[in-house]
């Protein structure tokens, strides 16, 4: 699984490093989110997922 964060549209909800903070990092400027590696590892692709589910701004994509 690989993921992204639009960062056109992400607004630094930072609702996904609260899910998933393995697999995301915020920006300390302005609170935007990107991955910590495009490349998800196994243990945290559940996590990803409701990541995903959970953004508001839908800006997280997943392939599989």
């Amino acid at each position: 699984m690989r993921v992204r964060v639009d960062q056109e549209r992400c607004q630094g909800h930072t609702l996904c490093a609260m899910i998933a903070p393995k697999a995301f990092e915020l920006s300390e400027i302005d609170g935007h989110s990107t991955p910590v590696d495009e490349t998800v590892p196994a243990d945290q692709q559940e996590q990803v997922r409701e990541a995903v589910h959970s953004c508001p701004e839908r800006a997280i994509a997943v392939t599989e």
